[in-house]
């Protein structure tokens, strides 16, 4: 099986650099423009199946990479975005130390109050991919956040806190990961 991993498009808040969690935004035009791009790259690839965070924007960004109808996209709250609790819609750079160091070393730093922790996010990021595991796909495309995606390559590359934090996804950046024998390497960048 290969698991074709990616973020969401742009949105609004993203162009602003606010932070937007469970925050229900759209695809900019930016967004779409980059989701085709992404389509372009994997046109070629069947995919068995695609899914989606809930959020409209991982949905809509799922059904134009994958050439499929909306309703096709299978949605999966397990790999929903970070919640950022009371931290929605602020800045990057007005956060306050609590939060941007936590969101910029979560290795050494705890999630303030209201916000989820990597804990959590492994978890349910961990279930999702276990389960995904036991499906006969050869191809499936995971669209979602650029946080969870964090959680979700940290699984891919059994990485012992759970997290592969850095690089940071990137809007529409297609990671790829084949098992083999019993795990996942990294096979490709989009």
């Amino acid at each position: 099986m290969k698991i074709w991993v990616t973020r969401h498009g742009q949105t609004n808040l993203n162009l602003k650099k606010l932070m937007q969690g469970l925050v229900d935004e759209p695809l900019n035009e930016t967004g779409i423009l980059q989701a085709k791009a992404a389509h372009e790259k994997v046109k070629d690839i069947k995919f068995d199946a695609v899914y989606a965070s809930p959020l409209d924007r991982a949905v809509e960004t799922a059904s134009i990479i994958a050439g499929v109808d909306r309703s096709e996209v299978i949605t999966d709250k397990r790999i929903i975005e970070t919640d950022f609790g009371k931290y929605d819609k602020c800045s990057y750079y007005k956060m306050g130390p609590a939060m941007t160091l936590y969101w910029a070393l979560p290795e050494i730093f705890p999630a303030p109050k209201s916000v989820e922790s990597i804990g959590s996010m492994v978890e349910r990021s961990s279930s999702f991919l276990k389960e995904l595991e036991k499906k006969d796909y050869d191809n499936v495309l995971v669209v979602c956040h650029g946080g969870i995606i964090r959680a979700i390559c940290g699984y891919l590359e059994d990485r012992k806190n759970g997290i592969k934090w850095r690089p940071k996804p990137h809007n529409c950046e297609i990671r790829v990961y084949e098992v083999s024998g019993n795990k996942y390497k990294p096979c490709k960048i989009y």
